[in-house]
């Protein structure tokens, strides 16, 4: 993990097209400002583990789905 020290309204980019700029910082609180391209998804990381956790749920398939696909298919 690479670890940076910035001040208000200094930036990092990541890559070509991502730019995160420090828009506030009081006591323990910072407040970033993040540009990317629409194609690329920008989440908090407790909504992105929500949206994997929830995509998993919705990819298992139950047995009794699967028993009923085979009688489907005969």
């Amino acid at each position: 993990m690479l670890a940076l020290s910035r001040k208000k309204n200094e930036s990092i980019m990541i890559g070509d097209d991502i730019e995160i700029t420090i828009v506030d910082v009081q006591a323990d609180q910072v407040k970033l400002a993040i540009g990317a391209p629409r194609n690329v998804p920008v989440h908090r990381k407790e909504i992105y583990l929500q949206i994997q956790q929830e995509n998993k749920a919705a990819a298992k398939i139950s047995d009794k789905s699967i028993e009923e696909l085979k009688g489907l298919m005969k």
